[in-house]
């Protein structure tokens, strides 16, 4: 116990002043002057030897309860901190690629695997956070994820530890995602002054007379208008259009209103909006699926504001 010593010495000291105190007092009617004091010393001698003795008995230390929290302490320190390695499959890829990491984890006593468990982490809006992959034991020493990153950023592996290594991490390892490339569609070359190209386009343009308008369709039974042209012109041609009006304007070469032939396309404008597209059937006349409540037909050219596509 911490104060046994103190307790010790504070009981010997009151028997000392006990046996003072209780010295009878005949003693001191009858004896000299000086014999208290040689009583006193007589008797002080055998107590302070008790005293003495108690301490011996009950020597200052610490408390037993601190030996469990030592020895805690003592295995914490000698885990040691092991090494984890990385690897990546590329460090570039494209929208929608995927990533292969590998991480090993090392003894850096011996350099040898480890077992263990670890996570694929990876810095998003400033923190570090798990990634939506579960946590991977490691199998002979190492583990591989797959991820998909949407956007570029930093990643790197935590070692969650076991009974003879600390937790550990890797270092931080950038992969840049590029975002994918639109291909413009590519279009075949088509000499539209020829007439039996001309007549073939119009045949395809009839076949589909009577279809119904229907908003986001392009057939082969309903369509709405640049649905229509979108299939026409694939069908008899193999021209490939997008499909919008307003698209559509932006695809082939621009011909005056003057020198239209068969089979050129047509785009009615707002300004400088395509909204409606058709293909002129000559005489002043196109093939075209109107608006809703309509079906496909040969119908006549109105306003001035369109303009005249041909594909060359």
């Amino acid at each position: 116990m911490a104060g046994s010593g103190s307790i010790a010495l504070s009981l010997g000291l009151c028997l000392c002043a006990g046996q003072l105190v209780g010295t009878p007092a005949a003693g001191a009617a009858t004896a000299p002057v000086a014999a208290p004091a040689a009583a006193s010393a007589v008797q002080v001698a055998p107590l302070v030897q008790t005293v003495s003795a108690l301490q011996a008995k009950l020597p200052l230390t610490a408390p037993a309860s601190a030996a469990p929290i030592k020895a805690a302490v003592a295995v914490v320190k000698s885990k040691a901190t092991p090494k984890v390695q990385t690897k990546y499959s590329t460090r570039t890829l494209k929208s929608g690629g995927k990533v292969k990491v590998t991480a090993k984890v090392l003894n850096p006593a011996n350099g040898k695997a480890i077992s263990g468990t670890v996570r694929l982490q990876a810095l998003r809006n400033g923190k570090w956070i798990n990634w939506g992959i579960p946590s991977k034991r490691l199998a002979s020493g190492s583990a591989t994820f797959s991820a998909a990153p949407k956007i570029s950023g930093y990643f790197r592996v935590y070692y969650t530890g076991n009974g003879s290594f600390k937790p550990a991490l890797s270092g931080k390892t950038r992969v840049a995602v590029t975002p994918a490339v639109k291909k413009k569609p590519t279009f075949k070359t088509v000499a539209f002054t020829s007439s039996t190209v001309g007549s073939k386009i119009l045949a395809e343009a009839k076949r589909h007379v009577g279809a119904p308008y229907v908003f986001a369709a392009s057939g082969p039974s309903r369509f709405d208008c640049s649905g229509y042209t979108m299939y026409v012109y694939r069908k008899a041609v193999g021209v490939k259009l997008p499909h919008k009006a307003n698209s559509q304007q932006k695809y082939g070469k621009a011909v005056a209103k003057s020198a239209k032939k068969v089979g050129d396309l047509i785009v009615y404008r707002t300004g400088t909006y395509g909204y409606h597209v058709g293909i002129y059937a000559g005489g002043g006349y196109m093939y075209d699926s109107p608006h809703t409540g309509s079906t496909v037909g040969k119908h006549k050219l109105y306003g001035t504001n369109y303009v005249v596509r041909r594909l060359a």
